[in-house]
């Protein structure tokens, strides 16, 4: 329990300056958020969003790239799964081992878009939603992290984590 925590506080200026860039309030789904997907052009229906952000298939290798970079998706800070090459593998979120088995493409694709939308008080980053976060430079305010081809590369990824 102890490493754990030691763990969690040695992660945690990391895992603020992920966060700061994507966090604006622990606040459930708005109306800022609804106006937001609708402007980048999705719709949540339940848990999911059903239905893909672009016209062309996400592709799984470019997905995992994303995923295993530390300068562009940053998962590995706070996930740890199958990449046995990747040293330093987070521990405070859930395992992406599995992950499609876990969770449906519209399941996934929302947890990446803004998670919040399924838990308010998650510090998972926004990686498409262009408004609402929070120290953010002039160059990057109102755009999301992540393209939606991005998104949808990640998701492919993630669907092929079955065990």
């Amino acid at each position: 329990m102890k490493q754990r925590l030691r763990q969690a506080k040695r992660g945690a200026c990391c895992l603020a300056w992920v966060c700061c860039a994507s966090s604006a309030s622990a606040q459930p789904a708005s109306a800022s958020a609804s106006a937001s997907s609708a402007a980048l052009g999705y719709e949540v229906v339940g848990d999911a969003i059903p239905n893909p952000l672009t016209g062309v298939p996400g592709d799984a290798a470019r997905g995992r790239a994303i995923v295993v970079n530390r300068q562009l998706g940053l998962c590995l800070l706070c996930h740890t799964g199958p990449f046995p090459d990747e040293r330093f593998q987070g521990t405070l979120a859930p395992s992406l081992a599995g992950a499609g088995a876990r969770g449906s493409a519209g399941q996934l694709r929302l947890r990446l878009v803004d998670a919040r939308r399924v838990n308010p008080a998650s510090f998972m980053p926004a990686y498409y939603r262009a408004e609402g976060h929070m120290q953010v430079g002039a160059a990057w305010q109102g755009k999301p992290v992540f393209s939606a081809q991005q998104v949808e590369d990640v998701v492919a990824f993630l669907q092929t984590l079955r065990e």
